[in-house]
């Protein structure tokens, strides 16, 4: 390739790209950001405090997991909480409060492998109920396709 041909390629190459950004930047100011529901913001607020949590535990600091534990209580006390209303959900819930309990039992106690035993409970309850959400909402938005058109009227 000629070098004048590459020469013009970069001045060209240079002189677009920050026009090319500014047309990216002035669409995206444009484009509405969508508004996390309370429900995500919600969760996104109890995977902070879990992550405090545990922060906590692996620093020995007691009143951080005291704290935390009890923000998550508030948090699981919300009526935005309940992602679906099942049987199985309360369950989970169930589940998930009795664990925050026991932690909070135990950080009081000082008992850090106490601590460290109910937390993995508190985990293995999230993750459980996060199955099951899934599992209930894949099968509301399959149902429809699923059901003969005999069916649906």
């Amino acid at each position: 390739m000629n070098t004048r041909v590459i020469i013009g390629l970069t001045a060209l190459a240079i002189a677009v790209v920050p026009s090319w950004s500014f047309v990216t930047e002035a669409a995206e100011k444009d484009v509405p950001k969508a508004v996390p529901s309370k429900q995500s913001q919600l969760m996104k607020e109890k995977l902070r405090q879990a992550q405090l949590l545990l922060d906590g535990m692996a620093t020995n600091d007691f009143d951080k997991i005291l704290k935390s534990s009890r923000e998550l209580m508030l948090i699981s006390k919300t009526a935005e909480f309940t992602a679906v209303k099942t049987r199985e959900y309360e369950l989970h819930t169930n589940e998930f409060r009795r664990a925050l309990q026991n932690i909070t039992k135990r950080a009081e106690e000082k008992n850090l492998d106490g601590v460290t035993l109910a937390y993995v409970d508190m985990t293995m309850s999230c993750i459980r109920c996060h199955e099951h959400t899934r599992e209930i909402r894949n099968a509301s938005l399959s149902w429809p396709a699923a059901t003969p058109l005999a069916l649906q009227r």
